[in-house]
C-alpha cells in the first residue's frame, strides 16, 4: 500500500521538507495543508522590500507550482483542528478526517497580540503574512503619521520601509533601549543613531495606555502622558510558536515542540521543524527555539531524512539577517551569555562595522553591518570552533584574508 505523509503548515520548513522527502526516497503521497491560500512564500521580505515597494507579493513564492506538481507534492488550503495519534489521523475544521503514516509539524509562529484599548480600530495592524502587508500598503501615504509599537528588528525594518516612502515615523519601545532582547548595547546605540539620522522618532521606556480614534486610529497615548498622532499603527512585539495542536495531542511542548537531534518528537511517527520547535543545540549546550529561515530549511531536510529512516543530525549554525535603509545586517551564531564584545569599523559614526562576541576567549557570535567578508569569516570560526585573538579582529589594518590565515584549530 502507498504510504502517506501529511505536513501541517505551508511554511519555509514545509517548502524544504516536502521536496527533501522525494530526495530521500519517499515514494508515497505527500500532502501539505496550509491556512493561507498561497503556496509557501518568503516571509522576511514582507517587512523589508515588499513593504518599501521594491518588490511585489507575486515575487515571493519559494518554488513555483510546477515544481511541486513535478514532484507530486499536493497542497490543500485548510486548517487542522485535531491530531489523533492513536488513529494516526488528523481532523480538519468542518469534520473531515485524513489518515497519515508520517506526520510533520511545520506550523511556524503567529504574532503576539497585545490587549490594548483601541487595538480594534481601523488602521491598527500586525505584520506577519501577505494579507497583513497588503492591508498596511493600502494606508501608506507620504507625510502621514505612523506609530510602530515595538523596537525589535521587525519594528525597525518596518520603520525604515515606511520612512523610505515619506511617512512620519515614531517607534515606541517599552524597554530602556531598542533591540534589548536580542543585541548588545553597542548595536542598540548604532541603530538608534541611524534611525535618528533618518528622521525616525524613537521613544524608549514608554508604555502604551491606549490607541484612540472614533472609527479609525487618530493617536496613541502613553502612560507618561505623551501623545502621538497616528494615521496608521503597526504592532510588532514578537511571535508565539503554534504549538496548541501538538500539546492537545500529547506531544511534548516547552517554548516550542520538543524535538531530538533528528527533529523527532516524542511520537516516533511525528517530526517537527521550523519556528514552532525547540531543539537542543550542541554548539551552545542548551535548548533553543529559533525564528529564522536558515534554521527552518535545515531542520526541514533533517526531518525529511528521519521520516525516510535515514539517520541525519541537525547541527547547523544559526544565522539571521536584517535590511534597514542601505544597511545589511548579517548575524552569525547566538550572542547570549557573552563576556566580551569587540568592534571592528565605524560603529560610532559610520554605517559599516562588525561586532564580535566572545565567551571565555571563544568567538560565539558576530553581527556584521555591510561587512560580508567578516560575516563569512565569523561563520567559519564559530562553526569549526576555531580560535582567534579578539584584538586581531578589532584591528582594521589586518585584512580579512590575513585574519583567516591566523586562526587556530581548537581540539
Amino acid at each position: 500500500m502507498t504510504k502517506k505523509c501529511i505536513i501541517i503548515g505551508a511554511s519555509h520548513a514545509a517548502a524544504q521538507l516536502a521536496p527533501a522527502l522525494r530526495q530521500e526516497g519517499w515514494e508515497g503521497e505527500i500532502l501539505v495543508i496550509g491556512d493561507e491560500p498561497q503556496l509557501p512564500y518568503h516571509r522576511p521580505p514582507l517587512s523589508k522590500s515588499v513593504l518599501s515597494g521594491d518588490k511585489t507579493t507575486d515575487s515571493l513564492s519559494i518554488r513555483p507550482a510546477a515544481f511541486y506538481e513535478k514532484n507530486d507534492i499536493q497542497f490543500r488550503h485548510g486548517r487542522v483542528s485535531r491530531i489523533d495519534r492513536d488513529a494516526k489521523s488528523i481532523s480538519l475544521r468542518g469534520g473531515e478526517k485524513l489518515d497519515y503514516d508520517k506526520l510533520a509539524l511545520c506550523m511556524g509562529a503567529r504574532v503576539r497580540k497585545v490587549p490594548l484599548q483601541g487595538a480594534e480600530l481601523q488602521g491598527v495592524h500586525y505584520l506577519r503574512n501577505i494579507a497583513d502587508v497588503e492591508s498596511i500598503q493600502n494606508r501608506v501615504e507620504k507625510d502621514k503619521n505612523v506609530v510602530i509599537i515595538g523596537g525589535g528588528y521587525i519594528g525597525l525594518e518596518t520603520a525604515a520601509a515606511l520612512r523610505k516612502q515619506g511617512m512620519n515615523v515614531v517607534v515606541l519601545e517599552m524597554a530602556p533601549r531598542i533591540l534589548q532582547r536580542v543585541a548588545a548595547p553597542e548595536i542598540s546605540d548604532f541603530y538608534t543613531r541611524i534611525h535618528t539620522e533618518e528622521v525616525v522618532n524613537i521613544q524608549t521606556n514608554v508604555t502604551i495606555k491606549s490607541i484612540v480614534g472614533k472609527t479609525r486610529v487618530e493617536k496613541v497615548i502613553c502612560t507618561n502622558g505623551k501623545e502621538f498622532a497616528a494615521d496608521l499603527v503597526i504592532i510588532g512585539v514578537g511571535v508565539l510558536p503554534n504549538t496548541e495542536l501538538a500539546q492537545e495531542a500529547g506531544i511534548k511542548v516547552e517554548n516550542g515542540i520538543i524535538v531530538d537531534e533528528s527533529c523527532r518528537t516524542n511520537d516516533p511517527d511525528i517530526v517537527a521543524a521550523g519556528d514552532c520547535c525547540n531543539h537542543f543545540n550542541k554548539r551552545y549546550q542548551r535548548r533553543i527555539r529559533l525564528e529564522s529561515v536558515p534554521n527552518a530549511s535545515e531542520q526541514g531536510k533533517t526531518a525529511a531524512a528521519t521520516i525516510c529512516g535515514v539517520q541525519k543530525e541537525y547541527n547547523a549554525l544559526p544565522w539571521f539577517w536584517s535590511d534597514q535603509y542601505d544597511l545589511k545586517l548579517q548575524i552569525a551564531g547566538l550572542s547570549q551569555g557573552y563576556d566580551q564584545v569587540v568592534i571592528r569599523g565605524g560603529i560610532l559614526t559610520g554605517r559599516s562595522f562588525a561586532a564580535f562576541y566572545f565567551l571565555e576567549g571563544q568567538l560565539i557570535s558576530a553581527e556584521c553591518v555591510n561587512r560580508p567578508k567578516e560575516f563569512m569569516l565569523s561563520k567559519k570560526i564559530i562553526a569549526e570552533k576555531l580560535y582567534i585573538k579578539p584584538e586581531r579582529l578589532s584591528d582594521e589594518s589586518i585584512e580579512v584574508k590575513e585574519l583567516l590565515d591566523s586562526v587556530i584549530i581548537v581540539d
